[in-house]
């Protein structure tokens, strides 16, 4: 039986949990402004990437096809990540868990036979 002091206890564990973990974002979200420099220059402003200055526009227009293979990527990685879950607990789900998992990699293998059907790696311009 769980006495009054001990729920005491725990109250007092998850409140100061929860307020040492208030304190750390805190600081980290405002640390870097109290200990971050304050100086002002010339070249403080401009965008600097890997030793080189920047040299044109950085809005340029990409085609669509580029955030479809993102997505794409995405989403047969997160299934990547199914399956390995599904590999880890192999033994306890037996037989009925592995039927699960061939209609999950047969419905995979299906949306990307779809998705070649439809063209969409097909980076070469269609000319009528």
């Amino acid at each position: 039986m769980i006495t009054n002091t001990e729920i005491t206890a725990q109250y007092w564990a998850f409140t100061s949990f929860v307020i040492i973990a208030f304190c750390f974002c805190f600081f980290m979200l405002f640390g870097g402004w109290f200990l971050g420099g304050k100086s002002h220059g010339r070249y403080k402003n401009i965008p600097f990437e890997s030793g080189i200055k920047s040299v044109g526009n950085a809005r340029i227009r990409l085609s669509i096809k580029f955030y479809l293979i993102a997505m794409l990527f995405v989403i047969f990685d997160v299934e990547a990540l199914f399956l390995y879950i599904w590999a880890v607990s192999v033994r306890e789900n037996g037989w009925i868990g592995f039927t699960e998992a061939t209609f999950f990699i047969i419905t995979i293998l299906l949306s990307l036979i779809y998705l070649i059907r439809l063209g969409v790696f097909n980076w070469n311009p269609k000319y009528h």
